[in-house]
């Protein structure tokens, strides 16, 4: 990516104005950034037309509407030249690797410090890349989903329904249905309870608090 000495143009997507407010804050003071845009949901950042003239978008993956992961792939598709860092909740441990495979320059957790993501930004514009780490000899099953199938197992623990996926993703509830079937396969389970007994055990989804 050719960069001049023109402010790094940076997008922001969380769905939390107050985390939102913060990022943006990091990336002015402390990288000199050009915060030229924000959304709270995975549609608004898709129909930006200031994306498209964005060095970077820092993403956020439990976006609603369009979560993160397919907001990911379409901007890999549609703006190749707008770099992808991955700021998240969840644990590099368990999504690092997926997410850089599927086309991120880089994934950070929410628990890293400041600096990091400025420094994330930077070489993310520059052109660099985290490689995905090779996956561990004894991974555990859901690794060896397809990055589908593992987008579709992380909606329906979260508790969406077979037909609010099909129609985020827009395709047609058998092909969720048929994904979910292949999930349940490789995982060796049956029920929506054992799928989120299983999400919570490996630290995908957070557990419930008890009553």
């Amino acid at each position: 990516m050719r960069i001049t000495n023109r402010k790094l143009r940076v997008f922001v997507a969380d769905d939390h104005p107050f985390v939102r407010m913060g990022i943006k804050q990091v990336l002015r003071e402390l990288g000199g950034f050009d915060v030229v845009g924000e959304a709270e949901d995975g549609r608004q950042v898709l129909n930006a037309p200031v994306l498209a003239t964005c060095d970077v978008l820092v993403l956020d993956l439990s976006l609603p509407v369009v979560g993160g992961p397919e907001v990911l792939r379409r901007v890999r598709s549609q703006y190749p030249s707008v770099a992808v860092v991955v700021l998240s909740m969840h644990p590099e441990e368990q999504f690092a690797r997926r997410t850089l495979a599927a086309g991120a320059a880089a994934y950070l957790s929410k628990e890293r410090p400041p600096a990091d993501l400025v420094e994330a930004v930077r070489r993310a514009a520059a052109g660099d890349r985290e490689r995905p780490a090779a996956p561990e000899p004894e991974a555990p099953p859901h690794q060896r989903l397809t990055r589908r199938e593992h987008q579709i197992f992380m909606q329906v623990v979260m508790g969406q329904t077979v037909a609010e996926i099909a129609a985020e993703l827009n395709v047609h509830s058998c092909t969720v249905s048929n994904h979910l079937a292949n999930v349940r396969t490789k995982l060796g389970l049956n029920t929506q309870a054992e799928l989120a007994r299983y999400a919570v055990a490996e630290g995908l989804i957070p557990a419930a608090p008890p009553d």
